[in-house]
């Protein structure tokens, strides 16, 4: 059983836009300190034995240079890699799913027993059609990426609550639903703290909702 609340309330999310090498684009951000030290984080995050206990099944070569594929997922290529030392690592990597985008992974040590994940995930603004944007704002990723964080968060503590393979079908049972809700809302609440109309931010979290947990989109009409 997953404490749904308790989860949603440990992740910081943000979302924000600058210029990046040159081009516009949307940052968002999302961190949450693990009770495990950090080197224990940095394998849970790097291994693919465990990556795929926590996400998904992921095949290549995972390493400076190398390319990586996540099954039914993204691939991309990693590009820095920083394993950890004097309490701090990282490493970033494109996420190449019908276009390219970029992801960043930092661990900070926060005494010898915990470590705080930070997420960064950026797109070019001009690579996310504007529709899109619209329908469904920064929860498209963000909801998403906060499933992730839950995952690694159940393999880290020992919790109680969803495997990968069922993540799809848990997104249908009360307990699913509560957390794909609550997820959606926070990342509608970080879309108006970076300028978006309300409005326009709640209906993009109910868009965002009705994805995850297999509803029919609301009506967009006024």
């Amino acid at each position: 059983m997953v404490d749904v609340q308790s989860q949603l309330a440990a992740v910081s999310r943000e979302i924000g836009s600058e210029e990046v090498d040159g081009f516009p684009s949307r940052v968002q951000t999302l961190s949450q300190t693990y009770p495990s030290p950090i080197d224990d984080v940095w394998d849970a995050v790097t291994s693919a034995d465990r990556i795929a206990r926590w996400f998904q099944p992921i095949s290549g070569a995972l390493m400076l240079g190398g390319r990586y594929q996540i099954e039914g997922n993204a691939g991309g290529e990693i590009q820095e890699c920083q394993p950890p030392a004097d309490g701090a690592a990282h490493y970033k990597a494109t996420w190449e799913y019908g276009g390219v985008t970029w992801l960043t992974v930092r661990l900070t040590a926060e005494g010898e027993d915990s470590t705080r994940f930070e997420l960064q995930h950026i797109a070019r603004t001009d690579d996310v059609p504007a529709e899109f944007w619209d329908l469904y704002g920064p929860g498209a990723t963000g909801v998403g990426w906060d499933g992730a964080l839950l995952g690694l968060s159940l393999h880290l503590t020992g919790g109680g609550g969803p495997k990968p393979e069922d993540a799809e079908t848990w997104a249908y049972t009360d307990e699913g639903r509560a957390f794909y809700r609550g997820a959606a809302d926070a990342w509608g609440a970080a879309h108006a703290a970076d300028g978006a109309d309300p409005a326009a931010a709640s209906r993009a979290a109910d868009s965002t909702y009705a994805f995850y947990t297999g509803q029919t989109p609301p009506s967009t009409e006024e």
